[in-house]
Order: C-alpha cells, then sequence, then structure tokens
C-alpha cells in the first residue's frame, strides 16, 4: 500500500510567558486545523479513524516539548509527531521570560 497526502496545513502557536513549549505547540496545532473541514471521507470510502497523520513541530528547543501531549490535539486517526529545530524565542527586556514561537506542519495522509 502507498501513502498518499491528501491535506497540509500550517500554523502557528505561542507562548507568552514561561517558555512553555509543549503549549506554544498545542497551540500551533490548534490554529492550523482550526479553519478545516475535511469533507472527502465518504468519496474515499473512507474514515476519520483511517487518516495518518504527522505532526512536525519547530521550536527553539525540541527536548522542551511533549509530544504525546501535542497529539492529543487532534481527535482522529493516527498520529505520529516529529519536532524538530526551529520557531523563535523572544526574551523580554530583563532576559528572565521569553515568548516561545511554534510552528507546526498538519500533514493528513491516507492508505492507498
Amino acid at each position: 500500500m502507498a501513502l498518499n497526502r491528501y491535506v497540509t496545513e500550517m500554523g502557528m502557536g505561542v507562548d507568552v510567558h514561561g517558555r512553555n513549549y509543549t503549549s506554544a505547540a498545542k497551540r500551533a496545532v490548534s490554529d492550523a486545523i482550526r479553519h478545516s473541514s475535511l469533507n472527502f471521507f465518504q468519496a474515499l470510502d473512507k474514515s476519520p479513524q483511517d487518516m495518518r497523520i504527522t505532526l512536525i513541530i519547530g521550536v527553539p528547543n525540541p527536548g522542551a516539548v511533549d509530544a504525546e501531549a501535542v497529539a492529543k490535539e487532534l481527535p482522529y486517526g493516527e498520529v505520529n509527531v516529529n519536532v524538530v529545530k526551529g520557531g523563535l524565542e523572544v526574551p523580554n527586556e530583563d532576559g528572565i521570560d521569553a515568548l516561545v514561537i511554534a510552528n507546526a506542519a498538519v500533514l493528513v495522509c491516507f492508505d492507498e
């Protein structure tokens, strides 16, 4: 079987205080899917559970992301999370805190 991509969505999430990379990543995923309505399941003879979803999350510190918590942002399908270096961290004036920006790519595929 071949895995074919049907949807690519992009999102951005921000954690304003506390350097919470997981929170920023979850917000990026939510941003990516918030405006999506997938209406092709019947045409493909598939269900939402048949989706094979890859999340690519970009943050400055990939090790600070709880990938399992981020995967739970998606209610359907088999979800795999790949956290990579990216995003942005903007320190505040005194350098004690920072704003964290995460980017997310949501790739939806089906086995054909």
